[in-house]
């Protein structure tokens, strides 16, 4: 996929000649306004565009006073769509004037927000976009997809690769499921898990004194896991345990949903964006926004930077395997197949766009997602409820891995400085587009 520059990008949305959705309401003469006067408007629009939709604001820890205010008397999303269109006219016009290259890059981070919300606020009028246009415009970018033709090979040759009878998913599955972790176990293998990724990422990135987080376990969610980050340097994180949790998704939601995901993420966002720099719109944190990109697609890379090569397989092998009654001398059987498996993930964005477009059903999407992904029907039917839920969403954990990766990996640099890569995104205003070459 070729992407435009992003000069060019900023140019044709304010044409309304992008696929990004153009703003509904016609901007009046741009106002004169500051950063910071942008900001404080932007944060009062995402606090009272949250009481359209529960989960809008994925975190808040600024003033109560400004949530409580936005609650109290929230404008209409005829008002907040306007609001987001003019902030966006105030910002353009102030671009040109903007010198320091921190200030025009929380500029440019700021505008990309204000888009995100017009978009999300005309999807809760009832408009309907495309995938692709619903993508960019919420996300500021679109993902290059592969058609399901391409994962048939890969199919083919793991018929070949994994024996037994019956279709290949049914066998995978059950397979899969000889390494599920007993629901009297599970607190212990997280709790190790989760301490590991931390001192992974302690050894490279310095974390604000007395952060921490609480771990729940919890049922009738979505989602697999989820931190909800309360400020102060703390989290809460939650495990769902509506579906049996196998032994590789301690590490997975231990990296993702904590050390050097999301919890570390908000961390540095708080500390040195927030407190450090003052810019207070990063006291906010609308779910739809192209900060999400980033947010997953680094919170899914940071697995792999945690635990490069053998090395998970070996902590998973001698630590947790033993916690959750496992037998570790099967831990590399297990490894084998999750490693075969991989090159499917990128199937389930192809079958969400193809379900968000109308081109499929949602019980066709719902066979697909087995066949591809090779999953039992009742997570195929998890995995399409997510889609169900958070539609286009779904692009930020493989599209956005894959832009993270692709950056953190440029020229094949040593360990050391990967982590400083990721620090880095994770630590400044970080657009999908800062992220290309």
């Amino acid at each position: 996929m070729k992407f435009r520059s992003y000069i060019l990008l900023l140019t044709l949305l304010a044409s309304g000649c992008s696929s990004v959705p153009a703003p509904s309401v016609a901007s009046q003469a741009a106002p004169s306004m500051s950063l910071t006067d942008v900001s404080d408007a932007y944060i009062q629009l995402t606090l009272e565009a949250g009481t359209h939709e529960a989960e809008y604001v994925d975190a808040y820890y600024g003033p109560a006073a400004l949530q409580a205010a936005a609650a109290a008397n929230p404008r209409s999303l005829v008002a907040l769509i306007a609001q987001a269109s003019t902030l966006t006219a105030a910002i353009d016009a102030a671009l040109p004037g903007i010198q320091s290259a921190p200030d025009r890059r929380r500029a440019h981070a700021l505008r990309g927000m204000l888009v995100a919300a017009d978009t999300r606020l005309q999807m809760l009028q009832g408009r309907k976009f495309a995938f692709n246009a619903e993508a960019e415009g919420q996300f500021a970018t679109v993902p290059k997809l592969m058609p399901l033709a391409h994962y048939d090979a890969i199919l083919a040759g793991l018929e070949k690769l994994i024996p037994g009878d019956g279709p290949l998913a049914t066998r995978v599955d059950s397979f899969n499921e000889n390494y599920t972790v007993p629901k009297d176990r599970m607190k212990p293998v997280f709790d190790a898990a989760i301490a590991e990724c931390k001192r992974r990422t302690e050894a490279h990135i310095n974390l604000p004194a007395g952060e921490t987080f609480d771990m729940e376990f919890v049922t009738g969610k979505p989602w697999s896991g989820y931190n909800y980050y309360k400020g102060n340097y703390k989290s809460l994180i939650q495990i769902n345990t509506d579906l049996p949790i196998r032994i590789s998704r301690a590490v997975d939601l231990g990296c993702h949903e904590g050390y050097p995901g999301h919890h570390v993420l908000n961390l540095l966002v708080e500390e040195r964006l927030a407190r450090k720099n003052g810019w207070k719109e990063y006291e906010v944190n609308p779910l739809y926004s192209p900060t999400s990109v980033l947010s997953e697609g680094s919170a899914n890379y940071g697995i792999d930077l945690a635990f490069p090569a053998q090395e998970r397989l070996a902590f998973e092998r001698d630590v947790l395997y033993p916690l959750a009654g496992l037998d570790p001398q099967t831990a590399q059987a297990y490894w084998k197949m999750q490693q075969m498996t991989e090159a499917l993930s990128g199937a389930r964005l192809t079958i969400a766009k193809m379900y968000l477009d109308d081109e499929v059903t949602r019980p066709q999407a719902l066979a697909l997602t087995q066949k591809y992904l090779l999953l039992s029907p009742a997570r195929a039917e998890q995995s399409i409820g997510f889609t169900d839920h958070y539609r286009s969403y779904v692009i930020n954990y493989g599209w956005g891995k894959d832009l993270v990766r692709n950056y953190v990996e440029r020229g094949n640099p040593a360990q050391a400085e990967r982590w400083r890569r990721m620090e880095k995104i994770l630590s400044e205003p970080t657009l999908p587009f800062d992220l290309l070459p």
